[in-house]
C-alpha cells in the first residue's frame, strides 16, 4: 500500500514542484504584515483548491504580526495537528536575486527549505490518500505568520488548537533526513547594567562602572553554561557607554540560552535570580524569558516516532531522530505532554541560508511518507470531542 502511495506521488512530480514554485513565489518576510496577508490569501485558495472547501476555518488576528488561520478538514479516526507558518527569514526582493529553479534533483529558492515546500508535502500526502480511497484522519491545520521571530501571536492559537487531537506533525525542514523527536527550549534574555557617570581622569572614583558590571555579569553567565547537560549560553551582543574618557553609566547584554531540559530551565533560572551588582551605588538587572519550552522526548514521542520508522521502513527507507538545538512551533505543543514528530518536511540543507535547497526525490519521498503515516494515525480510535465526530 504505502509503495502505491510513493508510485501515485512520483506521477504527480511536476505538480507537486508547479504548487512549490508558486509558493515560493511568493515573498512572506515575518516582518512585512502587507506581504504575509498576501501569502496567507494565496495560501487559503490554493488550500481549497487542492483539498476542497474545509469543515470550519477560525481567523485570528495577529496584531503587527502575521495573522493565523486554523482549519479543520474532516476525516476519520485520530485527529491530528499540522503545523506549518509561512513566514520566511528573507526580507522582500530577495526573489528578484534568487527565483525558484531546479537543476536536477535539486531545487532552490528563499524559503524552500524552511518550510514553504514542508506545506506542500502535507497537502498531496492527504490529496494521495483520497486518491487511493484510503482513510484519512481529521486533520486540524494551522497556518502562522511569525514563527521565525518566536511565534508571539500563534502560541496560545496554537495551544489551544492542541486540545483535542492526539498527535502532532510539523512540517518543518528535517535534519539531513531525521525527524526530530527532542529539541532544546530557548531563552532570550537581557542583562542591564546602570553605573554612575563620571570623568574617568579626573574623578575616577565618583563613578561605578555599568561596563564594568556587565562583565562580570558576563562571566558568571557564562559560568551557567554546561554543554554535557546541553545548556549553552551565548551573549550575542552588548551595548554601553558614551565616551572613552567617560565612567560608563549604563550598559546591556542580549542573550541567547538553549537548554535540553526543565530542569536546566529551573537551574539557569536561578542563576539569572542571583546576578547582582559588584559596586553597591549600580544595579544589574535582567529582563525577558523563554521563548519556547523544552520538547523532551517522551514515551509518547518516541512510540509516534516508531509508528513513522515502521512506514519508513515500508519505503524502503531507514528514518533516523535527532535532537536539535534550534526550537519550533511543535515546542509549545509537546509541552502540553502531546506526542510530537518534527521535523517532517523537506530533506536539503541550508535554512537561513543563502545555498537553502531541497531534494525533488525527496519531497516525493517524504510526501508518500507522510501519507502512510496519516493513514496509520487515522486507523487509531477517535478521541471524544474531536472534529472527526
Amino acid at each position: 500500500m504505502i509503495r502505491e502511495l510513493h508510485e501515485w506521488v512520483r506521477a504527480h512530480r511536476d505538480e507537486l514542484l508547479a504548487d512549490v514554485a508558486a509558493y515560493v513565489g511568493i515573498e512572506t518576510p515575518s516582518d512585512d504584515k502587507e506581504c504575509l496577508a498576501r501569502g496567507l490569501s494565496w495560501v487559503d485558495g490554493w488550500l481549497r483548491e487542492r483539498l476542497g472547501a474545509p469543515s470550519t476555518v477560525r481567523d485570528v488576528d495577529g496584531g503587527v504580526h502575521g495573522d493565523i488561520k486554523v482549519y479543520d478538514f474532516t476525516g476519520t479516526g485520530t485527529p491530528v495537528l499540522i503545523l506549518a507558518h509561512y513566514d520566511t527569514v528573507w526580507p522582500l526582493g530577495t526573489l528578484s536575486d534568487r527565483p525558484f529553479t531546479v537543476d536536477g534533483d535539486r531545487a532552490t529558492g528563499p524559503g524552500i527549505f524552511d518550510m514553504k515546500s514542508g506545506l506542500v508535502h502535507a497537502v498531496w500526502a492527504l490529496r494521495a490518500l483520497d486518491a487511493a480511497g484510503l482513510p484519512r484522519p481529521a486533520v486540524r491545520l494551522v497556518l502562522n505568520g511569525d514563527e521565525e521571530i518566536g511565534s508571539p501571536a500563534s502560541r496560545p492559537v496554537i495551544e489551544e488548537a492542541a486540545a483535542g487531537t492526539s498527535a502532532t506533525l510539523v512540517f518543518e525542514a528535517s535534519a539531513g533526513g531525521a525527524v526530530k523527536t527532542a529539541r532544546k527550549g530557548v531563552g532570550l534574555f537581557r542583562v542591564r547594567a546602570t553605573g554612575v557617570e563620571s570623568h574617568a581622569g579626573l574623578d575616577p572614583t565618583k563613578g561605578a562602572s555599568a561596563i564594568d558590571e556587565l562583565a562580570r555579569a558576563i562571566l558568571a553567565l557564562h559560568g551557567l553554561a554546561d554543554p554535557a547537560a546541553g545548556t549553552t549560553v551565548n551573549v550575542g551582543v552588548i551595548r554601553g557607554g558614551t565616551r572613552q574618557n567617560v565612567i560608563a553609566g549604563a550598559a546591556s547584554g542580549e542573550i541567547d540560552v538553549r537548554v535540553s531540559s526543565a530542569a536546566e530551565a529551573a537551574r539557569v533560572d536561578a542563576g539569572l535570580a542571583a546576578l547582582t551588582a559588584h559596586d553597591p551605588r549600580a544595579t544589574v538587572t535582567v529582563e525577558g524569558g523563554w521563548n519556547r519550552p523544552v520538547m523532551e522526548r517522551s514515551a509518547a514521542i518516541a512510540e509516534l516516532y516508531d509508528l513513522a520508522r515502521s512506514a519508513a521502513a515500508e519505503l524502503g527507507v531507514t528514518l533516523a531522530e535527532c535532537s536539535v538545538g534550534g526550537a519550533s512551533d511543535g515546542n509549545f505543543v509537546a509541552a502540553l505532554g502531546h506526542p510530537v514528530l518534527d521535523g517532517f518536511g523537506a530533506v536539503g540543507d541550508g535554512a537561513h541560508a543563502r545555498h537553502e535547497h531541497i531534494s525533488v526525490e525527496g519531497m516525493l519521498e517524504r510526501t508518500a511518507l507522510a501519507a502512510a503515516v496519516l493513514h496509520r494515525l487515522g486507523e487509531k480510535p477517535v478521541a471524544p470531542g474531536s472534529p472527526a465526530e
